[in-house]
């Protein structure tokens, strides 16, 4: 009778996850396993539990449904035919939209030499198969948990910062990490680092904002990037260990944390969240790059003022874009007396309004739909 006993056991913790999360929004679990019998059984487990399940029979296959799903959370297989498992990882990991998604490996395998090589390509644990249930189920609850505890707790504040950097720390243990982060006032118009100078620093803004520009060979400055409050800066020449490209400057009075050069590759090698969150904004920054050349490449001159003005509109939260004419020139790429006649015909159609030095946007679909 012991296998009836074994099916009540079953029954009941699927009875209790499944009530637990029914409340719950459902997450989705993708199972990429190439034993039909393991794959059947996985999936039954998994929606009896409350799951969405979506399986795939070989790692490209499995690598082409997280990319269209995007699941909460991937089981995964070591020994696959077409694509293993390592090699699974390694291609998820190395994409933003997938690189921050909790990885557990399936394996019958118990060598340290593939625990060690999973874990370095980014898995976040392992199962060993023959597998229990329960142990499976406590597995996956406790990534799904863990995955969302430091998504949630990095949420653009200096106090999300601490917690984020705890989180990671007492997870992996990084004891070295300094406890206290120097926070540094800086007053409109200083200088925060200068093109050529060597990173030493992560900069985190509490406050302010913040211009990234360089100066080209006439002597003529382009902005490349603003950033606000409760955004990183400073991170691709820290990453890549080479000098500044360009420089930064207080658009306002702003205060800034200073996380030592050796704290944030801590993080950076050693947490795959905090890896992958710089992922994506690399990938982001990348593409903004791209489409800012294109339209200074492309676009009329209006039509740019006209961008600027919406990403500015984005970038400053109070009413009124504040933002001195050389600035805005030198982020449009033209001249500052083109860049002041652009914004009086604006004004006079009644897109913008001027007051104080101050613009704002009236018209923002009129602006959106600017002819290039």
């Amino acid at each position: 009778m012991s296998w009836i006993n074994q099916a009540n056991d079953r029954y009941h913790v699927f009875s209790f996850c499944y009530i637990y999360r029914k409340s719950m929004p459902m997450k989705k679990i993708l199972v990429i396993e190439d034993t039909f019998e393991v794959r059947d059984n996985l999936e039954e487990i998994l929606e009896l539990s409350g799951y969405e399940v979506y399986t795939a029979e070989n790692g490209k296959i499995g690598v082409k449904k997280a990319l269209e799903v995007h699941p909460d959370l991937i089981l995964c297989d070591v020994m696959m035919p077409e694509l293993d498992g390592f090699g699974v990882v390694r291609i998820l990991s190395a994409k933003p939209e997938t690189a921050d998604i909790p990885f557990i490996f399936l394996t019958a395998k118990s060598e340290k030499s593939d625990f060690r090589k999973g874990m370095n390509l980014g898995a976040d644990d392992y199962i060993t198969k023959p597998f229990d249930d329960v142990e499976l189920l406590d597995a996956i609850e406790m990534r799904l948990k863990k995955s969302e505890k430091i998504r949630t707790s990095f949420d653009g504040t200096p106090q999300g910062l601490n917690t984020f950097i705890n989180e990671a720390k007492g997870d992996l243990e990084l004891k070295e990490l300094s406890e206290g982060r120097e926070i540094r006032k800086f007053p409109k118009k200083s200088e925060i680092y200068t093109e050529g100078s060597m990173p030493r620093y992560l900069y985190f803004i509490h406050s302010g904002k913040i211009k990234v520009h360089r100066i080209n060979e006439w002597g003529k400055e382009l902005i490349t990037s603003i950033f606000r409050g409760g955004e990183f800066m400073g991170y691709e020449s820290l990453i890549k260990g080479v000098p500044y490209s360009d420089a930064a400057s207080a658009l306002e009075e702003v205060e800034v944390s200073l996380i030592p050069k050796d704290d944030f590759l801590s993080l950076l090698y050693g947490s795959r969240e905090f890896s992958s969150h710089f992922i994506k904004m690399l990938a982001d920054n990348v593409y903004s790059q791209e489409e800012k050349l294109i339209r200074l490449a492309y676009d009329s001159i209006r039509k740019r003022v006209a961008d600027a003005l919406i990403q500015l509109n984005e970038r400053f939260e109070e009413k009124g874009i504040s933002i001195m004419r050389d600035d805005l020139a030198a982020l449009v790429g033209t001249a500052k007396e083109t860049a002041i006649r652009t914004l009086s015909e604006f004004k006079e159609d009644n897109y913008i309004r001027i007051e104080k030095g101050k613009i704002t946007i009236q018209d923002l679909e009129a602006l959106k739909d600017m002819p290039g």
